[in-house]
């Protein structure tokens, strides 16, 4: 099974199909496609293909430093938020790691690797609370288990959990007096903005922010994320970056991006109004969904496993949850897609019930 979502090319070799007839709900991808304004700055840009990119991306750092009021020296830009949490695991090589079940994958992996005799302390998050982190609890296992560092997806994947800003702020105090490090990702932040502590790591030598511009930008294809740390880790891990790695394009495109608030601000209206759409049908159908922050909807259903088969063979993709720790195939994330796709997958989903259940009903979208 793949790891993430997102993988169309697997069903594509399957099928036959070229990738614009495979939806896909597993990737949490701004359903507008890229800004208009950036695909035109690329298009301009491609005759310069023939120059390698700028290794520091200071235009995009400069961009980032004076929208958030930070000083750009505290900025690193990565191919992806990955690359940055692959980065910090090998700079640090961390010995004892605290982390959510269940979130995002590679927190574990990167640090596994970078240092194969970490442990990892697992705070097992509850369905019953909505998934949801007590930052008083939380706090004490910190304190308890005198981990070196914490990782914390916010809001979390797959859960779409956020925690609340003045939360987090007590978990970077504490982290900060306890001496570990807390490694905040917001890669879906932009999804709910309020609740960022991006401007507390000015003042937190033991905090660093993680951010993605492949979610609400749908860069997802050139890879595209930054992190903001304290002064004092930034070289250190310069060090271990491999030269390059954001490609000239991406650059380009962060900074036409940054630019088009318009987009940015179209582009959650739209969603909101599709939430309410999936929400609407999965409340009808009787489908059982953790509220969310984000851009996506953790489902939790018996028939998990076999409404994604049955999805796929619609070539329609949805992101299989059993492999997050503390989940199982009960458990399959859906992206707000398009409002077209939207009412595909709810009428898909309503013909399956209609098919395993003795009950009918309709859905007025």
């Amino acid at each position: 099974m793949i790891d993430h979502g997102g993988d169309i090319y697997s069903l594509m070799d399957e099928t036959g199909l070229p990738e614009g007839e495979i939806i896909d709900f597993s990737a949490s991808i701004n359903p507008l496609g890229p800004p208009e304004s950036v695909v035109n700055e690329i298009k301009k840009q491609l005759k310069n293909l023939i120059h390698y990119p700028d290794p520091d991306a200071k235009r995009l750092r400069l961009k980032l430093g004076n929208i958030f009021n930070i000083s750009p020296e505290s900025i690193i830009c990565g191919n992806g938020c990955t690359e940055l949490i692959y980065l910090i695991a090998r700079t640090m090589r961390f010995k004892k790691i605290l982390i959510p079940a269940p979130t995002f994958g590679e927190y574990e992996k990167a640090c596994r690797i970078a240092n194969p005799e970490s442990v990892l302390i697992y705070y097992d998050l509850k369905k019953a609370e909505d998934f949801d982190i007590n930052h008083v609890s939380f706090i004490n296992t910190i304190i308890k288990n005198k981990a070196d560092a914490v990782f914390l997806c916010n809001p979390n994947n797959p859960t779409g959990r956020l925690i609340k800003r003045e939360d987090m702020l007590e978990i970077a105090e504490a982290a900060t007096r306890q001496k570990v490090y807390l490694i905040v990702d917001e890669s879906f932040i932009d999804f709910c903005p309020d609740g960022s502590v991006i401007d507390a790591v000015k003042n937190n030598p033991y905090l660093v922010v993680l951010r993605s511009m492949t979610k609400i930008y749908a860069l997802a294809g050139l890879r595209l994320g930054y992190g903001i740390l304290p002064l004092g880790l930034v070289e250190a891990i310069k060090k271990q970056k491999e030269p390059w790695s954001v490609n000239m394009l991406a650059q380009i495109a962060g900074v036409a991006a940054l630019e088009d608030s318009h987009y940015k601000s179209r582009s959650m209206r739209i969603i909101k109004q599709n939430k309410v759409i999936l929400e609407n049908g999965f409340t009808r159908l009787g489908i059982d969904y953790t509220p969310t922050a984000a851009n996506y909807y953790l489902l939790n259903s018996l028939h998990g496993k076999k409404i994604a088969e049955m999805l796929r063979l619609k070539n329609i993709i949805v992101r299989d949850c059993s492999n997050f720790r503390g989940l199982d195939d009960t458990y399959i994330r859906v992206a707000v897609s398009s409002k077209k796709h939207i009412k595909m997958l709810l009428k898909y989903l309503k013909d399956y019930f209609d098919r395993t259940k003795d009950f009918s009903y309709t859905i007025n979208l």
